[in-house]
C-alpha cells in the first residue's frame, strides 16, 4: 500500500479530477472492488470515472484493508441533498444551488397556501419552505400530509418504486434503476416513473397524462373496469394525452432548465414552468443558432440526435430562451426526436383555418379547449385528532396527533374555465371544497377554492356546446340555464352548502358569491361574461 506525501497529493487531485484517477494505472489499487466487484460496471460515459473510484461519490477509504476502515465516512446515497454538493456538486454545483432553492424541494407555494387559508398568515419569508414547518394547524397538516412530496427527502434504500417514491435528491430523477449485477446508471433520460410518485398526486397530472383518473373505492356491485395501483388508490381508464399515446415522455416537454434552472425563484409551480405549447407548434417563433446559445444551455450541444453545426437553427422556449435541442427544423416542418423512446414525430403547426380568427376567443389557452378531462373532487373534510399519531415527514418519525381525510364526489370530465393571472381563460378545478376541524378552533372552517390546473389531458378539442351551453363550464355547476323576462336564471341540480352555493360551484350567475382562488390575479368569470358564454350563439 503507497504511503506519504506523494499519494496524499495524487489523493487530492483525484478528489479535484476524478477522470484523471481513473486514467492513472499507478493507483490501480481500489479495496471497494474486493467486495463490489460487479459494481464496476453499469456506469454512463459521462460518470465512467467512477467505475475505478468509488471514493469522488461514496467517500470512504479506497485503501483501507478492512470493512470498517474502508465504510468510514461511507456514503451511501451521494445524491440526497444533504450529501450533494460534496458529491454531485464537484461537478454540477449550480444544478445543486439551483434545486436545493427549488419549488421541488422548498414547496414554497404549497407552504404559502396552506398557511394562508388554514392559519391566516405566511409566516416570515425565510421560514415559507417544507423545511421549516413550525406546529401551527396549518405546518401540521403539512407535516403528516404533504411534506413526504419534495427531492430533499432523503433516499434509504438502494430501490425503486414508482407509486411510493419519494425524495433522493439528485437520485430521484437520474436513477431509473438498481440492477443487482452493475452499478446504477446516472442518466439525463429520466423516465416518466420517476416523476409518478410526487405528480400522481395532488394535480394527479401523471395519471391524468396516462389516462388514469383515480376515484373513490367502489361498492362491490360496481367494480367493472375499476383497476388498483400499488399504493391502494383506485382508478379507472380515461382518455390519455395525445403525447403520451405518441410516445413522449414528460422531458420531451419539460427542460431541464424549467425544471431544475430557473424555477429556483419562483413563487408556485405556474412560474417555474418555462415551456408552452407554441413553443413548437408555432414555427414562426423566433430561432436560435446553435453557435448563438448562451453559455448556460451550451452543455445541451453534446445531446442532440441529428446532424447539426453553428449555423444549424433550433427553436427555443418562449419564457427563459433555452434552446429546444431535440426539435430538428427541416424545410418540411419540425420533427421531434423523443429523448426516451427513439421516435421521430412530426410536430403539427398551429394554423388559423383550424383555429379561428374571431377575437373573442383570443384568451382562450390551448388547454382550455384542447384538455378532454380534468381530475376534480368537490367534497372533503379534515379534522384533527390529538389522541391520534400519524408519521411526521419532517420528523421522520411517529408522532403524536393524527390528520383525517374523507372524500366525496370524486368526478372526471371537463372542467370549469375561469381567468389566470395573465388575463387568459383556462380550466380551473376545485382545489378545495372542504370543512376543517381542529380542536383548537372555535368552530370548523369552510373552503371553497377553485386553482387553474395544466390537465396534461391534451386530445382533440373540446365541442362548441361543451362550452356554450355548459353551466359547468362557467363555474355554476350541474344544472339548467332558463329564460325569463329576457334574463338568465340558472336552476343548480345541486343543494347548498353553507356559503350560498351549490355543492359543485365555483360562483353564481351574477358573480356575488364563490370565486375564490389562491393567487391574486385569478378569477372566475363574472356575470358579463358568464352571460356572453352562455349566450353565444353557435355556428
Amino acid at each position: 500500500m503507497r504511503t506519504g506525501t506523494g499519494l496524499f497529493a495524487f489523493g487530492l487531485l483525484a478528489w479535484l479530477c476524478p477522470a484523471l484517477a481513473a486514467n492513472d494505472s499507478s493507483v490501480a489499487y481500489n479495496s471497494c472492488i474486493q467486495c463490489h466487484a460487479t459494481k464496476q460496471t453499469g456506469f454512463t460515459e459521462p460518470h465512467s470515472f467512477g467505475a475505478h473510484s468509488c471514493t469522488s461519490c461514496h467517500a470512504g477509504d479506497d485503501r483501507a484493508d478492512t470493512v470498517d476502515g474502508a465504510h468510514a465516512g461511507l456514503i451511501a446515497f451521494p445524491g440526497n441533498l444533504g450529501n450533494a454538493d460534496r458529491a454531485c456538486g464537484t461537478c454540477h454545483a449550480d444544478r445543486v444551488d439551483s434545486v436545493a432553492r427549488n419549488l421541488m424541494h422548498t414547496g414554497k407555494g404549497l407552504v404559502s397556501v396552506t398557511r394562508i387559508l388554514i392559519d391566516g398568515d405566511t409566516g416570515a419569508d425565510d421560514t415559507v419552505n417544507l423545511q421549516s414547518l413550525g406546529h401551527s394547524a396549518g405546518d401540521s397538516m403539512l407535516r403528516k400530509l404533504c411534506a413526504s412530496c419534495h427531492i430533499g427527502q432523503d433516499k434509504t434504500e438502494h430501490k425503486l418504486d414508482p407509486t411510493r417514491d419519494r425524495g433522493g435528491g439528485c437520485l430521484a430523477c437520474h436513477i431509473n434503476d438498481y440492477p443487482t449485477d452493475g452499478h446504477p446508471a446516472l442518466s439525463t433520460k429520466v423516465s416518466d416513473a420517476r416523476c409518478f410518485g410526487c405528480h400522481s398526486r395532488s394535480g394527479r397530472i401523471s395519471l391524468s397524462y396516462a389516462g388514469l383518473a383515480e376515484g373513490l373505492a367502489p361498492s362491490s356491485d360496481e367494480t367493472a373496469g375499476i383497476l388498483r395501483l400499488a399504493d391502494g388508490r383506485h382508478i379507472e381508464r380515461m382518455p390519455a394525452d395525445i403525447h403520451y399515446l405518441a410516445g413522449m415522455s414528460c422531458i420531451d416537454c419539460h427542460t431541464s432548465i424549467g425544471v431544475m434552472g430557473a424555477a429556483g425563484e419562483a413563487r408556485h409551480q405556474r412560474e417555474a414552468v418555462d415551456i408552452a405549447c407554441v413553443d413548437c407548434h408555432d414555427n414562426s417563433n423566433p430561432r436560435i443558432r446553435r453557435s448563438g446559445w448562451p453559455d448556460e444551455f451550451t452543455g445541451l450541444a453534446r445531446h442532440i440526435p441529428f446532424p447539426a453545426d453553428d449555423d444549424t437553427e433550433f427553436l427555443q422556449t418562449g419564457k427563459n430562451g433555452a434552446p429546444l435541442w431535440h426539435i430538428q427544423v427541416r424545410n418540411d416542418g419540425a420533427w421531434l426526436h423523443t429523448k426516451n423512446t427513439n421516435r421521430t414525430l412530426k410536430v403539427p403547426v398551429v394554423k388559423s383555418d383550424t383555429h379561428g380568427t374571431d377575437d373573442r376567443h383570443d384568451r382562450l389557452t390551448c388547454a382550455a379547449c384542447h384538455s378532454q378531462w380534468v381530475p376534480q373532487c368537490f367534497g372533503c373534510h379534515m379534522d384533527y385528532d390529538t389522541d391520534g399519531s400519524q408519521w411526521d415527514h419532517v420528523d421522520q418519525a411517529v408522532t403524536s396527533g393524527r390528520w383525517n381525510e374523507r372524500r366525496s364526489d370524486v368526478r372526471n370530465g371537463l372542467g370549469s374555465l375561469g381567468v389566470n393571472e395573465q388575463g387568459g381563460i383556462e380550466t380551473f378545478v376545485p382545489g378545495m371544497i372542504m370543512t376543517v376541524a381542529h380542536p383548537d378552533w372555535e368552530e370548523e372552517k369552510f373552503f371553497r377554492i377553485f386553482a387553474p390546473l395544466s390537465p396534461h389531458t391534451t386530445g382533440p378539442a373540446r365541442s362548441c356546446e361543451s362550452c356554450h351551453r355548459s353551466t359547468v363550464a362557467v363555474g355554476l355547476g350541474e344544472g339548467e340555464i332558463v329564460e325569463q323576462s329576457g334574463k338568465l336564471h340558472f336552476l343548480p341540480a345541486h343543494e347548498s352548502l353553507r356559503d350560498g352555493l351549490p355543492k359543485d360551484a365555483w360562483t353564481n350567475m351574477d358573480s356575488s358569491l364563490g370565486g375564490d382562488t389562491p393567487l391574486p390575479g385569478q378569477r372566475s368569470l363574472d356575470a358579463n361574461e358568464i352571460e356572453a358564454v352562455l349566450g353565444a350563439p353557435l355556428r
